[in-house]
């Protein structure tokens, strides 16, 4: 599920952070003021929440409709903000593996009720567990498959899930795994799920085909049984969605009864609706920095750098049937590494940065940021291509490019491609801008265009050369490469790169180890990423957050590491 899973975003480290002009600073919303038991929270322009279960298809895998979920639904297992397991406020009350690193006994805290009064119990977990396998099977009709198939060793490296009465259950893997990896990645994926969503239990195709419906349907019966702090009671497209607080919660009960998510059709209108009062949560745009004094009674501003990297893809996706090829043949160039090399000593970062980021930013040379701090990050990783526009161009033209016009040509192919990237955003208009001007000194012609969030990561891999959608966060997982670049087009490596050294030092640090041991394979993973540029390396954001003055305990619990907010901690006063 997303709470262990990568999630697209536009991101947090981005869109939170951008700006978009051509928006009237009027034209906020018709929402009433909030009372003092309600909390307006923005969310980033032009992002909707489409997706309502935590079992998610890939194009569906937004950040945004991860926050909705666990609103509703509660981790087996909570993470600390320094990514620690939580076992006090955890439906887990512990986890046991033998030494072999094999078998995963999980008890589970008696205290946790369904909504309805009804205990949540190993039960539930069983009707996760067949959910996950019928959504991840090879068959299963679109839009699955599910967007954890294939990472964490779920479902494939599972042998069994079998009970031991109504609090504990067994997982028992195929062989044996590195014990951390597979708690953060695997186990955490079997949150118990109320039984009502498993309608056909012998029919696999039925089964994925009323899921696929009920997950973009929040007016379902089945969604008033959940777990969570809250519940969805109301959700219209393109304008907000409303929770309440569930009386039920056997967690710390919330002391705000409602919280909104708002829609933004720019962050023109966040901004407005902040210095008007009509969002008690919301964001400061980058460009706004110097106006941030004008937030009368909002201006309660900290920076968050979540666990997460933004990112610009490059088209590799190749298949023998031209089924999901990337399109004019790009796949062919992108897949050779100096051009992805040349591309990304043309990504002017320090520029970026400072241009859009106020300089907050943090530059990128792998696939996680030096920020959060946390013991992840490989000691001593230097980036290995920075920017160096004539170096780049060197490159082509040692491959047999030659400048014809502006553009670099090799017989009849020319290095000319389009950038799909999510509008709405001024600040990342200048950022691809940026990137555009870069590129064009090596004879590298791109044409920027510019698509909602939504559309772009619902695109299919023959229809689009490079795409700029946000990035990556990983929403409390840990931060390996299966499921990123392990598989192409499985997972969420829907630009279709392929190693085998790549996938053999993935599978590496995924062995059973010491946590030494563990982590030494994780850095060798991570400094193959900064060599062989699976992605293209852009800085990554920090969050400007803005809240009312006057509302107290979101910068305490507001959880970097899973990049989650917890408004069941939230509270107003003086």
């Amino acid at each position: 599920m997303k709470q262990s899973k990568w999630a697209l975003g536009a991101s947090v480290a981005m869109a939170l952070a951008l700006l978009s002009t051509g928006v009237s600073m009027a034209a906020v919303r018709p929402v009433a003021l909030p009372h003092n038991d309600t909390v307006v929270m923005a969310l980033p322009p032009q992002t909707d929440i489409n997706w309502y279960f935590p079992i998610v298809d890939i194009p569906s895998n937004s950040l945004y409709s991860g926050w909705s979920w666990n609103m509703e639904y509660h981790n087996l297992i909570q993470l600390s903000n320094t990514g620690a397991f939580d076992w006090k406020h955890s439906i887990a009350s512990h986890v046991a593996v033998n030494s072999a690193g094999t078998v995963f006994t999980v008890s589970m805290n008696k205290k946790w009720k369904w909504s309805n009064g009804s205990p949540v119990t190993s039960q539930n977990v069983l009707t996760t567990w067949k959910l996950i396998q019928d959504t991840s099977a090879s068959n299963a009709p679109a839009p699955w498959p599910y967007t954890g198939a294939g990472t964490g060793d779920i479902p494939t490296g599972v042998k069994s899930v079998t009970t031991q009465g109504n609090y504990q259950f067994t997982v028992t893997m195929k062989k044996p795994v590195n014990k951390l990896w597979f708690i953060y990645n695997g186990l955490n994926d079997l949150e118990p799920l109320p039984s009502v969503w498993l309608k056909y239990p012998t029919n696999l195709v039925q089964e994925d085909n009323w899921l696929a419906k009920a997950a973009t349907n929040p007016n379902l019966p089945e969604y008033k049984i959940t777990d969570g702090p809250y519940q969805l009671t109301q959700a219209v497209n393109n304008q907000k969605w409303v929770y309440k607080a569930n009386p039920n919660y056997s967690g710390h009960k919330p002391q705000v009864k409602e919280i909104i998510f708002l829609y933004e059709s720019s962050n023109t209108s966040e901004y407005a609706a902040l210095k008007t009062g009509q969002v008690q949560f919301g964001y400061l745009p980058a460009t706004m920095w110097n106006t941030r004094s004008q937030l009368n009674g909002i201006d309660k501003l900290w920076l968050l750098y979540p666990l997460q990297y933004d990112d610009l893809l490059v088209n590799m996706n190749q298949s023998s049937t031209k089924v999901n090829t990337a399109p004019n043949g790009v796949a062919q160039l992108f897949n050779q590494l100096y051009i992805r090399q040349a591309i990304q000593m043309g990504i002017d970062q320090p520029a970026i940065n400072k241009a859009t980021m106020n300089g907050n930013g943090i530059d990128e040379y792998t696939a996680i940021t030096a920020k959060p701090k946390t013991v992840f990050f490989p000691p001593n990783l230097k980036a290995l291509y920075p920017f160096n526009p004539a170096r780049g161009k060197a490159l082509l033209i040692k491959h047999g490019w030659k400048d014809v016009n502006g553009v670099m040509t090799r017989g009849k192919q020319q290095l000319s491609f389009t950038l799909d990237y999510a509008s709405g955003n001024s600040s990342l208009t200048d950022q691809v801008t940026l990137i555009q001007e870069g590129l064009a000194q090596e004879g590298i012609k791109v044409k920027l265009s510019p698509a909602t969030f939504n559309t772009l990561i619902a695109e299919k891999p023959d229809q689009w050369e490079m795409m700029e959608y946000g990035g990556i966060t990983y929403g409390g997982s840990y931060p390996s490469g299966d499921g990123l670049f392990e598989t192409p087009g499985v997972g969420l490596d829907s630009q279709g790169y392929s190693n085998p050294e790549m996938v053999k030092l993935i599978q590496n640090s995924l062995k059973p180890g010491t946590t030494k041991q563990s982590l030494q394979a994780l850095y060798k993973y991570l400094a193959y990423v900064a060599k062989d540029l699976p992605m293209q390396f852009v800085p990554d954001a920090p969050v400007y957050e803005e809240q009312a003055t006057n509302l107290h305990g979101i910068r305490a619990t507001f959880n970097p590491f899973t990049q989650y907010p917890d408004p069941q901690y939230w509270y107003y006063g003086k």
